[in-house]
Formats: structure tokens, sequence, C-alpha cells
């Protein structure tokens, strides 16, 4: 076991007529100081000691603690003495899953009973794995350490006691048998203030957990009814743009000087039409037509290549027509080019495959038609 380092002193010159006794018992102090989480039976645990001791070291008057507060626990040396426990007092050390009503109905006592031998008690509902409790068998009252400076005399006088009746429950002959440290039975004694202060804050910690579980089915309910709210929302957005694109009126089917065009895909179905999507989203300049990825795209019309390849303002990988009058197409998103710039194709010829690259929520291909730069409504233009 570590010990503290003590500072060393010259020995002081023994008067005349005095007696040379034996060194006291080795001793030793640990400064700790309280860590979020810490209760006073698991530091005295965790050392070994017992929680009173740290109590009377550290100056304490109860045995609640503060994070960040300085305590001095005291370890003795092996061949220290050890405290004497008073008999019919058992020292029983806590199991994990003990509770203090179970471990008071195991021996056959109340709740009340084992405050009063055990007044250091934090709580009524926890108990630390490992810590010590005091379970009076034979005579219950209130189990106290002798502090120093006092003696039994001193401690029956304090509680109007028969200091014969506490030696009798301690099994003592002599008051001065016992030494600062042993722990002392009050017969008849009870920590009533402690079991009220326990039970206070056994209600209140009860009381915030309820509150805490409202709150969170609270909070569960609102989710709920947002969520709820925003399905209906999609919902009616959803109903309104069916009834806007069954609406939409229908395009007259036209062709230009040089010819129609022919329809880039032969399996699709029209997902997004040309022209104003709604009051706050960008103006569509083609079509898009939605197919399974790696569904082969053809030419529209008969042409030259004039670009192939990615692009940086969304259209992914794309392909543009030039097919003479200033007439150009574009088919966007694809997975793959299939034609080189500068190429000439036939109407009907595999230009790329269908994907999903660029400003693209899934696989389709996006179709224009320009005419002079300005783009115009590919429905004018296929048959």
């Amino acid at each position: 076991m570590a010990f503290a380092k003590l500072p060393i002193l010259s020995p002081l010159p023994l008067p005349e007529n005095t007696v040379e006794v034996g060194q006291a018992a080795r001793k030793g102090w640990v400064i700790y100081e309280v860590k979020p989480g810490d209760t006073l039976l698991g530091i005295a645990a965790r050392y070994g000691v017992d929680p009173r001791h740290i109590m009377w070291s550290s100056n304490l008057q109860s045995d609640r603690l503060q994070v960040g507060q300085r305590l001095l626990i005291p370890l003795v040396a092996v061949e220290d003495r050890s405290p004497r426990v008073p008999p019919g007092v058992e020292v029983y050390r806590v199991r994990p899953g003990d509770t203090l009503q179970g471990v008071a109905s195991r021996y056959g006592i109340s709740v009340l009973d084992l405050v009063s031998a055990n007044p250091s008690l934090e709580s009524l509902d926890r108990l630390v794995a490992g810590s010590i409790l005091y379970i009076p068998k034979r005579t219950k009252g209130l189990l106290v350490v002798l502090p120093e400076g006092e003696t039994l005399v001193d401690l029956a006088a304090r509680f109007g006691l028969s200091p014969v009746a506490v030696a009798r429950a301690n099994g003592v002959k002599d008051p001065l048998d016992l030494k600062p440290g042993d722990l002392v039975l009050l017969p008849g004694i009870q920590a009533k203030t402690t079991y009220q202060r326990l039970l206070a804050k056994q209600e209140a910690e009860r009381q915030a957990r309820l509150e805490a579980e409202r709150r969170r089915q609270e909070e569960l309910r609102r989710l709920a009814e947002e969520r709820r709210r925003q399905q209906a929302l999609a919902q009616q957005r959803a109903r309104e743009a069916r009834r806007a694109q069954a609406q939409q009126p229908q395009v007259r089917r036209v062709s230009y000087q040089e010819g129609a065009m022919r329809w880039p895909l032969s399996d699709f179905r029209i997902t997004t039409y040309f022209g104003q999507r709604g009051a706050f989203q960008r103006f569509h300049t083609g079509i898009d037509l939605a197919a399974p990825y790696g569904t082969p795209i053809v030419a529209a019309k008969a042409g030259q290549v004039e670009v192939a390849g990615w692009s940086s303002v969304g259209y992914g990988f794309h392909v543009v027509l030039d097919h003479g009058g200033g007439v150009q197409t574009l088919y966007a998103h694809m997975s793959r080019v299939a034609v080189r710039a500068g190429q000439w194709v036939e109407a009907g010829q595999v230009i790329g495959y269908v994907g999903s690259t660029g400003w693209s929520t899934g696989p389709h291909l996006h179709f224009e038609v320009r005419v002079g730069g300005v783009a115009r409504n590919p429905l004018a233009y296929l048959p």
C-alpha cells in the first residue's frame, strides 16, 4: 500500500526524566479531488477505508460531495489496529444488484434500522457494489465512529444514554477499551432525520425521472405530429402536381423546314415537361424522359457531333448535335458517351446511354431542342 510522503523533521532533544516509547503505527494520507459521479461510499470502497474515516479526516459535516472538493483519505498500514465493530453487528459487503430494501428484508430488519447503522448512506435506491454495510443483528441503534478525544462516556452523555447500557450494547467492560475510530452502537437511537432526508431525496429523484419521461413523451408526440404534417404537405403537393400536369395544354406537333425528328429513346415516360415548373423553380429548357439505367440513346436527327463529354453546368456526360440551319439537340445526364466531337451521325444511331450524372436525382435523359441558340419545346419537333 502506498503512503503519502511526509516532511522529515530533525529530532527534538528529549527532556530529562522522559521515557522513549516505540514509534506510532505508520499512517499516510491521499489527497483526492472529487470527480463527477463520485460518492463517499464509492471512494471509500476504492481505497478500502471506512467512509466515516474520510469524513473525520476531511472535516466533513455530511456525506454530500461537490465536484472539485478535496478529500484527505487516511491509509492505515496493515499492522495498524483495525477499527472495532460491536458484537452483534455484521459487516456486509454489497453485491451487484443489492438494494437497501432487499438487504433489510434478508436480515429481518427495517430500512430505518439499516440507515441508523449506516448514517453516511447517500441514497435509498443505489448501493455501490463492494462497499460496506453494517447490519445490526442483535441490538438496533445508531452506529457512529468514536471521534478523536472522546470516550464512550462522552458519546453516551451526548445522546442522553446510560454509559452502562452503551458499554453493554458494545460488549465492553471498561469504556476506555474503545479507541478513536472504533464503531460504537448507541442502542435505541434512530437516524430519523437522515432517513427522512433520504426519503425526500428519493422522492425528488422519482419526480425528476417522471418529469424527464414526460418531456421525452412530449417530444416524441411533437416529432410524430411534425412527421404527419410533412407527409400531408407532401401528399398535397403531389396532388397539385398531378392536377397541373393533367391540365397542361396539348402541344401542337409541327416540324421545321428541314424535317421532323424522332424520339431519342424507345421505352420511356415523360417526368418533366418544357416550361416553368413552379413559382420558385427554374425554367425547364427541355423534357425529361425516365428510362432504365443504360438504355441506349439515339440521335433524334442526322447531324454532326459538336460536343461530347462532361458538362460544368450540371448536364453531366452529354452530347450536342448540330443539324444545320441553326438547329441543335442536346442529350444530358448520360452514363456513357458513345461518339466523339466532329463525328457525323445518322438519325437513330446510338450516341450514348441513359445515366444520372450531373444534377440528376435518378436515371433519365434530359432532351433539348435549340433553334438559333434559344431553347424550344421539344414536343413541337417530335412525332
